[in-house]
This record gives C-alpha cells, structure tokens and sequence, in this order.
C-alpha cells in the first residue's frame, strides 16, 4: 500500500512538472503562412502579367526589337531584359533578405493596406524612375528567344515559391523604393506589377511613330 502511494505521488509529481511546457506549447501561436485567398491573389497577378509580358514582345521583328524611340530611352530590348533580371532579382531577395530578417509581427500596422497601394501605384509610369545599376541592360541574353526563356524559368520559380511557400510572409519586412516597407507578401505583389510597369513601358515604346512598320 505505501509502495503504491509513493508511485501515485510520483507520477503526480512528474505531471504537475510537466504542466509548464504543455501550457508554453498550447499558448504558442501556430506558424502563420499565406492564406488560399492570397496564394490566388498573386498566382493570378503573376500569370496575368506574364502573358502580358510575353505578347508585348510576340512578333517583332530584329529591327523592331532593337529600336530606341531616343538615345537616352530603351529599346524593346532593354525592357524586356531589365523585366527578366528584376524578376530573380526580387526573388533573391525576397528570400535571402526579407525571409531571412527576425519577424516583427508589429510591424504590421505599418504596411497595412499596401497590398492595393503596390497593384496599382508601382504600374502607374506618370512618375519615371531610374534603374539601379545591378537592374540596367546590358545585354546579357544574345536573343530573344533566350531571353524569352529566362524570363520563363525566372517567373516559374517565383510562382513555384506562391504555392509552395510555409513561411510567414507577413511578419517579415524590408523597404523597396518608393513603396516604403513592405512584408514578403507584398513583395511577390510588387514582382507582378513591376512586370506590368515596364510592360506599359514596351507598349509606348511600339507605340512611337518612328517605331519601324516590320
């Protein structure tokens, strides 16, 4: 009977030890990650751009392509690579720099409602803006059949990472321009609609009346 008790006492013991960690554990809040409504979001954004990118440069002509509607403004071409280079650049950057900084859930307040503001402020090209020097063209595809396809490898890895991704994206921020500080959610926003920006670029571009006819 006394050796009963003692067991009964000690395993007591052990639960009542144990109770901290359980309560730490079940008071810890669970990895926040993308919602379906967002992983949509941008997935549509991102495929929505992409096609638009992709018939932008669709049929034209070696002359066309290399056209510059003026010496200090960029061909067809330099868009299209300075689309393709930003494209892994901001990925790269997304996920060694914005994922990689501690999460600061407080600063949440400060981005809030810059989901709206990148989609539609970062494709508006009444105010221009000046590359970085990592970003400018300079040639680095021989064609644009290469180009094509690095922009292709470059834009399915940025929406492999949408669907796939466990990370919690809204708890982590870095600054990007003239947006201010973003979180990495608003980041992958910013991917597409830089894409759209410069798409509008091509667009005036061909729309040039010395733009060549074939």
């Amino acid at each position: 009977m006394k050796l009963q008790w003692k067991l009964s006492a000690a395993l007591c013991l052990v639960f009542a030890l144990a109770l901290p960690s359980i309560a730490q554990t079940a008071a810890a809040p669970a990895p926040t990650t993308l919602s379906s409504e967002e992983r949509e979001t941008a997935l549509k954004n991102l495929q929505a751009t992409h096609d638009a990118f992709l018939k932008s440069i669709a049929g034209l002509s070696e002359k066309q392509w290399r056209f510059k509607p003026a010496p200090d403004r960029w061909s067809v071409a330099e868009v299209a690579e300075h689309i393709t280079i930003s494209e892994s650049t901001f990925l790269e950057t997304l996920r060694n720099q914005v994922m990689t900084s501690p999460a600061d859930p407080a600063k949440r307040a400060e981005v809030k409602g810059k989901d709206e503001m990148v989609l539609k402020m970062v494709p508006d090209r009444t105010q221009k803006r000046h590359a970085p020097e990592n970003l400018r063209p300079l040639n680095r595809w021989p064609n644009r059949d290469e180009l094509t396809k690095a922009f292709e490898e470059n834009r399915k890895a940025t929406m492999d990472y949408v669907r796939t991704t466990t990370g919690d994206l809204r708890d982590h921020f870095a600054p990007h321009g003239s947006p201010g500080l973003l979180d990495g959610y608003q980041w992958i926003l910013f991917i597409s609609a830089h894409s759209e920006r410069h798409t509008r670029q091509i667009e005036e571009v061909k729309a040039d009346p010395n733009f060549p006819k074939e």
